[in-house]
């Protein structure tokens, strides 16, 4: 299963939003649905916004005020702009060249995830893994298999594979409604956790990697990813067990210097104070809701890509 593509002239995706309860494919034909669709998180995740970016630059049809809508759409995520990017610079050159070169970076995203599962298994020792994840980073994430998730689904396939535990990943509970969805589907042993209990896990010998995704990585090894990676880093550090980023060479901006000058995203009151439109809080009560934070390089044990492993 893709979680996005480019079939008979529009973009086609999975609402992610609908999970685990429904699998609905959405059929998108203007960059205006597009758009919503990314900032509602029916279709999120740094590779596949990749995909999404270059294929809604086929979608805007030279329009550049649609295209610079879609670029903004999530300032986080390091990606989108990027596949936009890789898309629209072939727009001096027709219609059939950007969808071309959008079909390149959702092809490109396929290999990749599949390189960097190989290359993850392979840098991490042992035979029985007890792994750690938050947020999702699986195929739901990319076109397929996914990033940190795609490691996961590799050490699987070779038998290596004890357990995963799934950090719930509050608010929006991407690791409980989508990442134990994506491992109940490969048949990977894993069990739910709370979001706080994943360093203390981690103090008690319970794990024996942290794998996470990254929706930005700056040049100086600092990554920004779903909100809760920094405590499992601290936890891993001080538990001497190996904090792992997966991520695309396209999710390293050389010109982010630091995770200082990341902009982190805000996503507003709405997802802390309920949830599917069931409210868990008072009315009124205010709240602060970064989606992301940033893990500085020197927690990081290593950095996986598609071409190369970096040691920050």
């Amino acid at each position: 299963m893709r979680t996005i593509d480019w079939v008979d002239g529009a973009v086609e995706l999975v609402d992610q939003t609908l999970l685990p309860d429904k699998l609905l494919v959405l059929r998108i034909a203007t960059v205006r649905e597009l758009v919503d669709a990314v900032r509602r998180l029916a279709v999120r995740g740094a590779p596949a916004l990749g995909v999404a970016g270059a294929l809604g630059v086929v979608l805007a049809d030279g329009d550049r005020a649609q295209i610079a809508e879609l670029r903004a759409a999530r300032p986080t995520a390091v990606n989108l702009a990027w596949g936009v990017d890789q898309a629209a610079a072939h727009l001096h050159e027709g219609r059939e060249a950007v969808l071309a070169a959008a079909l390149r970076v959702r092809d490109d995203d396929i290999a990749a995830c599949r390189a960097m599962g190989e290359r993850g298994a392979d840098l991490l020792e042992g035979d029985r893994l007890r792994v750690m994840t938050v947020c999702n980073s699986g195929g739901l994430a990319a076109v397929e298999r996914g990033t940190a998730l795609g490691v996961v689904q590799t050490l699987h396939e070779r038998g290596r594979l004890a357990e995963v535990l799934v950090l719930e990943t509050r608010p929006l509970l991407q690791g409980a409604r989508l990442t134990t969805w994506e491992l109940a589907r490969m048949e990977a042993p894993h069990r739910l956790v709370a979001d706080a209990a994943g360093p203390y896990l981690l103090a008690g010998g319970e794990v024996d990697a942290v794998l996470v995704g990254a929706d930005r990585i700056a040049a100086n090894g600092d990554t920004a990813n779903k909100i809760g990676s920094y405590a499992l880093a601290l936890g891993a550090e001080r538990a001497g067990v190996p904090f792992v980023v997966v991520a695309p060479e396209a999710t390293i901006d050389p010109r982010t210097p630091t995770g200082s000058h990341i902009e982190i995203e805000d996503r507003g009151a709405d997802e802390l104070v309920a949830f599917r439109g069931v409210r868990v809080a008072p009315e009124g009560t205010q709240a602060l809701n970064p989606a992301f934070d940033v893990t500085p390089h020197d927690l990081i044990t290593a950095i996986v890509t598609e071409k190369r492993v970096i040691r920050p």
